[in-house]
């Protein structure tokens, strides 16, 4: 009977008020198409109600001045704030539904029909259930104290300091007709608000899905190299840190290799940097293709990169590594530029009882240097 969608407020999915001045063109657009919904709803609501009471001028209960002007004023209440929402004047306050200003008008307007046709009371009354069940669902605490004090402040007279009969007359099979519709609006109308709450809960959930998998995504690109794909450089110094950390605990073998591209700056001189980075994918490319699932891998810096292998002894990390050295060499490189040949160089170390991440990664990277001097496209260990 009542227009209880008024009193939803516009709110993020984090319970906190959206900034008007802080929206886009598209998303004012889209508060004041769910505040057309509302004003749609509300006005179907009034006219259910006014048909309810015109039931009840039809057995005589009340004249029929009273399901006229119960229309009539509902649908001038609604149109009066669906004016102010199609002029924006809504989008210049943070609760976009003016949900105090609109429940208050609601409320003053079923107390005010309560006063008017006691004899029918009840129907006013069980719609003050429904105004603020549609605004729990969206209503701050501050706002819910207010709506509640001033609803209580309209109740409390009327049923203190007056002798207004409040009645629900059902003594003709007309009026009971017109008690069961009530009752019956009013139950479906509670079920509509179970509803909108559990679609606000599976909405509320998706975008929590989405949040989540949104900040993993971020996690991700915080933690990788943008060009290659691999590990950046502060998270493979974060996985070799915890690598040699577990190693000395469980006294497990662990190596780790630096690989450096043969001549890339010549590359870049010759070829071009886009072909550089071209280069540089398809070598990451290549190692991922090659690498055991335990295996780390990162972009050192440049056209140097730090391979981690965890439960690897120093022979086989050998053998690991210059069966990649093989695989970069054997590749057909001249898709990128006739005559193109890459080759990686690659020092390898094993780590040491109490040794720390920096140490074993300093003699890696003598045996790269070493690997460089007996003339590049080699592995060598420390």
């Amino acid at each position: 009977m009542s227009s209880a969608a008024s009193s939803l407020q516009g709110q993020r999915t984090d319970g906190t008020p959206e900034l008007a001045g802080t929206l886009t063109p598209d998303a004012l657009k889209r508060r004041a198409g769910q505040r057309r919904q509302m004003f749609v709803a509300q006005a179907v609501s009034y006219s259910l109600g006014g048909l309810v009471l015109l039931i009840y001028s039809y057995a005589g209960t009340v004249p029929i001045i009273i399901p006229s002007s119960y229309f009539l004023c509902g649908l001038t209440l609604t149109g009066v704030f669906a004016v102010l929402s199609e002029a924006h004047f809504n989008d210049r306050f943070e609760d976009h539904y003016l949900t105090i200003s609109q429940i208050a008008c609601n409320v003053a307007l079923q107390l005010g029909f309560l006063m008017v046709a006691p004899e029918i009371g009840y129907a006013f009354l069980s719609v003050l259930f429904l105004i603020f069940g549609f605004g729990a669902l969206r209503m701050t605490s501050w706002q819910a104290a207010i709506a509640w004090t001033l609803t209580a402040l309209g109740v409390a007279p009327i049923f203190l300091f007056t002798d207004v009969p409040i009645g629900m007359p059902v003594s003709t099979p007309t009026e009971r007709l017109a008690a069961m519709l009530a009752f019956v609006l009013t139950i479906g109308q509670c079920a509509f608000v179970g509803l909108y709450g559990s679609s606000m809960r599976m909405m509320l959930y998706k975008r929590g899905v989405e949040l989540k998998a949104a900040n993993k995504r971020i996690e991700e690109l915080a933690e990788l190299d943008e060009l290659t794909g691999s590990f950046n450089r502060r998270c493979i110094m974060r996985v070799l840190d915890d690598e040699v950390a577990r190693a000395h605990r469980t006294k497990a073998p662990c190596s780790v290799a630096l690989i450096d591209l043969d001549w890339f700056k010549r590359i870049n001189d010759a070829y071009g940097h886009p072909t550089g980075d071209e280069v540089l994918r398809t070598f990451a490319i290549t190692v991922f293709a090659n690498l055991r699932a335990i295996d780390k891998f990162g972009r050192y810096g440049g056209e140097e990169f730090l391979l981690v292998l965890p439960d690897t002894p120093d022979d086989s990390a050998a053998r690991i590594l210059d069966r990649l050295r093989a695989i970069i060499a054997d590749l057909d490189w001249s898709a990128f530029s006739p005559g193109m040949r890459v080759t990686i160089s690659a020092g390898i170390a094993t780590l040491k009882p109490n040794e720390t991440p920096d140490a074993i990664l300093a003699r890696a990277d003598s045996a790269l240097y070493a690997a460089k001097a007996q003339g590049r496209n080699r592995i060598a260990s420390a």
